[in-house]
């Protein structure tokens, strides 16, 4: 995925923080920094009924004494004792039956893509043998995607020689802006925001109209786009964690989130998103006006039909917005 000889350029402290920011994992309808929410992660390592090790990632290692007595308890459970956001219980030696497995599974010609999906099928395995137990599991029923799928959607989105681009705005200035640049070995330049603040010009103040600034910017050192994403910081804040569907093509629609340009690969699933919206909104209203529920059943049985006829599913093992929103959203 990266080549050998990336750059990674024009990032400031600030810059980059912001970048991170954005995929902190968050809850939807609440305020990032509510009082007294669970934070940081427990990790419980047992053999034969017994808690040989428990590490908490802010407070460090704990004692293992009271914890011992309520062996053996889920993940789920660890994480509320422990006021933790997450936590693993881990049976021990299997981590390192996961590395010996992938060492003698890996081949040379491997690249970084076919790696990261076998040591990733690898500990779902032993996830499904129970011998790993996380909380929260929220990407359970996502399938895996094979390197094919993975190595397909990379091509469509960013070509040889092309760059992606995100670039978000706020108080009618650049925020932060990442571009990624692939060449016939992946990525090989990572490119920030402060190497093209300058090249910008004098910014109108509309971010409608100062991302073509960004995009003329990026192209000018980094060369031709292949897909843009522009909008402002807190649209993509709310955005990542909204289930409701056709949420991010109905920002499309409206402009909140400017596509420029967009190829097909990802179109085709905005524009599917958007009839799943529509399904969700005739079903919604089929309920109000049918409260007896005398006409709702034939009609729901149609708009589910049409729902799973254009369902993503149909063309990708998974959703990639669904599976965005499902990393970053902290609901269970």
């Amino acid at each position: 995925m990266l080549s050998p000889d990336v750059r990674f350029e024009g990032f400031t402290a600030t810059d980059w923080v912001r970048v991170l920011s954005l995929f902190r994992p968050r809850r939807t309808g609440i305020e990032e920094r509510e009082v007294g929410r669970p934070r940081g992660g427990v990790v419980a390592v047992h053999a034969g009924g017994k808690l040989r090790k428990l590490v908490h990632t802010d407070a460090g290692r704990l004692r293992i004494d009271d914890a011992q007595r309520a062996l053996p308890r889920s993940a789920e459970e660890l994480a509320a004792s422990h006021h933790a956001s997450w936590a693993a219980v881990i049976e021990a030696g299997v981590l390192e039956a996961i590395v010996e497995r992938f060492g003698a599974r890996v081949r040379r010609g491997d690249d970084l893509i076919g790696q990261s999906l076998l040591l990733l099928q690898l500990a779902r395995e032993e996830l499904l043998a129970g011998r790993i137990d996380l909380w929260p599991a929220r990407l359970r029923g996502v399938p895996m995607p094979s390197a094919g799928v993975v190595r397909g959607t990379l091509e469509s989105l960013a070509g040889v020689g092309k760059t992606v681009v995100i670039g978000l705005f706020e108080g009618g200035e650049l925020w932060t802006s990442v571009a990624l640049r692939r060449d016939a070995r992946g990525i090989n330049l990572i490119l920030g925001p402060d190497e093209v603040r300058e090249d910008m010009g004098l910014l109108a103040g509309d971010w409608r109209r100062d991302y073509r600034h960004l995009s003329r910017a990026i192209e000018e050192r980094a060369g031709e786009l292949s897909l843009g994403c522009f909008a402002e910081a807190e649209t993509i804040r709310q955005l990542e964690v909204d289930p409701s569907p056709g949420a991010w093509a109905r920002a499309v629609a409206v402009r909140d989130v400017i596509l420029a340009p967009v190829p097909a690969a990802l179109a085709i699933p905005l524009g599917i998103d958007a009839g799943r919206a529509a399904l969700s909104a005739l079903r919604a209203l089929v309920e109000r006006i049918d409260p007896m529920g005398i006409v709702a059943p034939a009609v729901r049985a149609v708009l589910e039909r049409a729902g799973t006829d254009s369902d993503m599913a149909a063309m990708l093992p998974f959703h990639p917005l669904e599976l965005l929103r499902k990393l970053i959203s902290r609901d269970r």
